[in-house]
């Protein structure tokens, strides 16, 4: 794969992702759709990973991605096209709101940005969900469902909804129920 190329294709999601990392999932999956060295079920192992390993799930996601396409180089260069567009809008709308902080077109803005940032959240959970919890290769229409996931989805939501406990707690908790079943059942 082109370096440069990687590289442009992670500037660009970074520069529309807008809402944090996991609003780059539209634009893997749809990466996964168009390049051949990457697929959706690998989409959402990343996304797992990510979610499980310290820093930020979009760096996490970018880099994964690019060293799959092009090893060390190739994870370096996405993570950095990746947060090249945040740098560059961030200085350039830092000095901006500054001289037009009270106005309320820039307030009209900001007010637009909060839903479309909201739906590509909603998007990007929604993808994530699918790929856990449903099995599109599935042979059979009753194997559609992956029942395993779909106890352990429930329970741990339930948990994190009743409890209000620290993450990684539900992490750890998520990949040893993983492990155990994939073991043992």
């Amino acid at each position: 794969m082109n370096l440069f190329f990687l590289y442009l294709e992670f500037f660009k999601i970074g520069l529309f992702a807008v809402g944090g990392g996991l609003a780059t999932l539209p634009f893997l999956f749809e990466m996964a759709d168009n390049y051949e060295w990457l697929n959706r079920e690998m989409v959402g192992n990343f996304l797992a990973i990510a979610q499980s390993a310290p820093g930020p799930a979009g760096i996490n996601m970018a880099v994964q991605t690019g060293f799959q396409a092009g090893g060390i180089a190739g994870g370096c260069l996405a993570a950095l096209g990746l947060v090249s567009p945040a740098i560059v809008i961030i200085i350039l709308i830092t000095r901006v709101l500054q001289a037009v902080k009270e106005n309320k077109i820039v307030a009209s803005v900001f007010s637009g940005l909060r839903p479309a940032a909201t739906g590509l959240l909603a998007a990007a959970g929604f993808g994530a969900l699918k790929i856990a919890l449903v099995n599109v290769d599935a042979a059979v229409w009753h194997e559609t469902l992956r029942v395993k996931e779909c106890i352990i989805f429930v329970c741990l939501f339930l948990l994190i909804y009743k409890l209000k406990g620290h993450p990684i707690i539900y992490i750890a908790i998520g990949a040893a129920v993983g492990l155990i079943t994939a073991l043992f059942f």
